[in-house]
């Protein structure tokens, strides 16, 4: 599960086997976890946050979006 960057308190991800999904990232705080598609930024599923902080991080990944989907490129091959 490579750390593709930390923002603010949350742990940004991916798992080595998403491969042949889209492009999305898993973020973590704690016991809680969201994943989002990337290209544009929405909420996959979420277990745990609430929707206010949903939205905070939404707004972060848009943010990064573009490092968030070069991350992904490197790591999977575009």
């Amino acid at each position: 599960m490579p750390t593709v960057a930390t923002l603010g308190p949350y742990r940004v991800f991916f798992y080595s086997a998403d491969r042949a999904e889209p492009v999305h990232v898993h973020v973590e705080r704690e016991d809680k976890v969201a994943k989002f598609w990337l290209d544009p930024v929405r909420l996959a599923r979420s277990g745990g946050f609430s929707r206010r902080e949903l939205g905070r991080i939404e707004t972060l990944l848009r943010k990064h979006e573009a490092a968030l989907i070069e991350a992904w490129n490197e790591y999977f091959g575009a």
